[in-house]
């Protein structure tokens, strides 16, 4: 089921380390978990996917761009961007069975990707951030509401979420929210995610 935490790896921000983090962002009960790694070389992404979806389980494994990696380590699926590779080719190398949500920015991505079959679309960012230097120009809150008045498939809020700011998100309709530096950056990593999945609780 989609609804709260969305988990990110993003190691330049981690404390210690991916392992731990999806460590800890399993033991808060997340139900999907992203590698993301922007910098690493295939072998080395490779071998630390097999570690993570071992230790994400029972929560699904997702690839962020690479369907490569997600094929050799058979991940749940892929996230790809509107620069990465176009669903349609996606779909076609991973086969019918797996999960690929979409990045989008407005309504007529949105639309675009779910007519094409997208499972869920990743609207964003939300808010000005700092972990993806290409993000690009926020689309802020308004932008969920009129995608969830559109579209039927999940949603899932990323980009410039904190503390501060989520609730709002929340209020929006966004179906999961994903606070990378509010969690990575955190002392105790469960205690922040389940802080926010409480939000999905009221």
């Amino acid at each position: 089921m989609m609804k709260g935490y969305y988990f990110i790896t993003d190691a330049s921000l981690s404390r210690a380390g991916n392992v731990s983090d999806v460590r800890a962002a399993a033991a808060a009960g997340v139900s999907i978990v992203q590698y993301r790694n922007k910098s690493n070389i295939t072998r080395d992404m490779y071998e630390e996917a097999m570690l993570l979806k071992r230790e994400c389980a029972p929560a699904l494994f997702l690839i962020n761009d690479r369907i490569d990696i997600a094929l050799a380590v058979d991940a749940d699926g892929v996230h790809i961007g509107q620069e990465d590779l176009p669903y349609e080719e996606t779909r076609r190398l991973l086969g019918p069975g797996k999960i690929v949500g979409v990045t989008v920015h407005d309504v007529n991505e949105a639309l675009e990707a779910e007519a094409a079959g997208a499972d869920y679309l990743g609207v964003s960012p939300i808010f000005a951030t700092g972990t993806k230097e290409d993000a690009g120009a926020p689309c802020g809150t308004d932008t969920i509401r009129d995608i969830k008045a559109r579209c039927r498939i999940p949603v899932v809020a990323i980009g410039g979420i904190t503390i501060d700011n989520i609730d709002q998100v929340v209020a929006s309709g966004a179906d999961m929210v994903c606070a990378i530096s509010a969690v990575v950056t955190s002392p105790d990593i469960a205690k922040a995610i389940r802080e926010i999945q409480r939000r999905y609780e009221q």
